[in-house]
């Protein structure tokens, strides 16, 4: 991975150059920004910068034994930590090595991904990853071994804020008290989760999300979309380049939740209870992450119908299916209820995350819908 195959973001990854090039490398640096804007691809080419024997003005030279080591993720001085499962019919904390296999594939497949994606990588669909508390022994372990190659070591944390608080509070040990020519990136959708004290540890490098014309000239370059279809992907994706891949491909997910989402509505605004108890049943026998983007689906469909009332085109972000539905379904979506139906989502997504039994939030979200609607 080089600076040259991240899509947009060029002021950082000049900085990033800069820095490694002048040697003014902090011991940790955080990564933050919305899903999908190159936060992952930046780090690794970041670390493969700070691993290359031969850089050309901070980039990676890509032809030294380092850099063929890195473009296949297994030099011995790059560490990963990432969330994880339990595997099944085994007990106790895991750590990342279990799906090093996995993760090394999916980052050859591409660095633009999310967690439904590498959920999908580790086959446990219907389970929650995590940072479990043996991972931080797992890091320090890694880190107390000398450079392989006589350099730098970097260790590249993908979403730490699904650390649980004893292994978040021992990375804050590790970053209070760093090992020499030791560089951590860590990579996150969600700052504000991370332990303030580790925030106050690192560099924050803030990424935008990508701008349209961007991501719609990558489309069409890379993946040989025409000018109009690259267009409407770009805009539809809103800033993430991950998004606009999965529009590319087969989404089968996204069909089903507008589908439901459509349903749910239906049925709320005609009082079909024992319809929309069945709806519940469906939804709440799906995996908790799939319940989770359904939610987060509907959340951005109600906003979308809301702004969809101000006749203003190019502030909607929909698919042409979800634009034919929102002319005859946006003024149910109003002034006096788009508060309060973001809001019974954000609850039930919260829900959910904290282990309520699916059936009750699913079938009780439906019933508040009804009230809802009507005004």
């Amino acid at each position: 991975m080089y600076y040259d195959d991240i899509i947009g973001q060029d002021d950082i990854k000049a900085r990033l150059a800069r820095d490694v090039a002048e040697g003014h490398v902090p011991h940790a640096r955080l990564f933050c920004g919305p899903p999908g804007c190159g936060k992952l691809a930046t780090a690794l080419a970041y670390a493969a910068s700070l691993l290359c024997e031969r850089p050309v003005e901070g980039r990676p030279c890509g032809e030294c034994p380092s850099c063929k080591m890195t473009a296949r993720w297994v030099h011995p001085d790059l560490h990963f930590t990432f969330p994880v499962v339990r595997p099944r019919g085994r007990s106790g904390d895991v750590t990342s090595d279990v799906y090093l296999a996995q993760w090394r594939e999916q980052l050859c497949r591409t660095p633009y991904f999310d967690m439904t994606d590498w959920l999908r990588a580790m086959d446990v669909e219907n389970q929650q990853a995590m940072i479990y508390a043996a991972e931080s022994d797992a890091i320090v372990q890694r880190l107390s071994l000398t450079a392989s190659r006589g350099g730098w070591r970097v260790l590249v944390v993908w979403h730490p804020e699904l650390m649980n608080e004893t292994a978040a509070n021992k990375l804050l040990k590790i970053l209070e008290e760093p090992p020499a020519r030791t560089a951590f990136v860590l990579v996150s959708d969600r700052p504000d989760r991370l332990l303030s004290t580790i925030v106050s540890r690192t560099q924050r490098v803030a990424f935008p999300p990508l701008p349209e014309e961007v991501m719609a000239r990558t489309l069409s370059e890379q993946r040989g979309l025409d000018a109009d279809d690259a267009r409407a992907v770009a805009h539809a994706a809103a800033g993430s380049y991950t998004r606009a891949l999965a529009r590319l491909v087969a989404n089968e997910d996204e069909a089903l939740f507008f589908d439901l989402f459509v349903l749910l509505m239906r049925l709320s605004y005609m009082r079909k209870v024992k319809d929309m108890h069945d709806w519940a049943q469906q939804v709440a026998s799906w995996g908790r992450e799939r319940q989770k983007d359904f939610l987060q689906y509907c959340q951005r469909q109600v906003r979308e119908n809301f702004v969809y009332n101000f006749r203003l085109p190019a502030l909607n972000y929909q698919s042409r299916r979800e634009a034919d539905f929102s002319r005859r379904f946006a003024r149910f979506v109003n002034e006096r209820n788009v508060v309060g139906i973001m809001n019974e989502l954000a609850a039930a997504q919260r829900d959910i995350e904290q282990n309520v039994s699916p059936r009750m939030v699913f079938f009780d979200l439906a019933l508040k819908m009804i009230v809802l609607l009507i005004q």
